[in-house]
């Protein structure tokens, strides 16, 4: 999750202006994902539609992007919100779905690791969902 904060960041960097002409109205938050909708097996070669729930604090949250992580047959996932500076947003959460979909180019069993946010410790904590493969 590490390398996750660490393109976070550097992509906030990359996307201010530095002239300071125009401020951005939003910056980018990592979401914790609630749940997640995910086949209890995968078919080779087939792609699948992944969705993914997630709670925004209020309405100036809106869906960016999803950041992704692969090693081996595990997939680390991320949800990215931008979070738009007004004054007048709802105080009220909002529950929201997005998804992707998938690609199964392996045999062998996928690990997904779905960003959950950190424990009290500072460790990243993930909500992790094994996907077997079949023929």
């Amino acid at each position: 999750m590490k390398k996750f904060l660490l393109l976070f960041v550097t992509l906030a960097f990359l996307s201010c202006d530095l002239e300071g002409n125009n401020p951005p109205n939003f910056q980018s938050e990592l979401m914790f994902i609630t749940g997640v909708n995910i086949p209890d097996e995968f078919t080779f070669g087939e792609t699948y539609e992944i969705t993914v729930n997630y709670t925004r604090p209020n309405d100036c949250y809106e869906f960016n992007n999803f950041i992704f992580q692969s090693n081996g047959n595990t997939r680390t996932v991320a949800v990215v919100d931008n979070v738009y500076n007004e004054p007048d947003c709802s105080v009220a959460s909002v529950q929201a779905e997005v998804s992707f979909d998938f690609r199964v180019i392996s045999n062998d069993t996928y690990i997904f690791q779905f960003f959950q946010g950190t424990t009290q410790n500072g460790e990243d904590d993930y909500l992790i969902i094994e996907v077997p493969v079949t023929q």
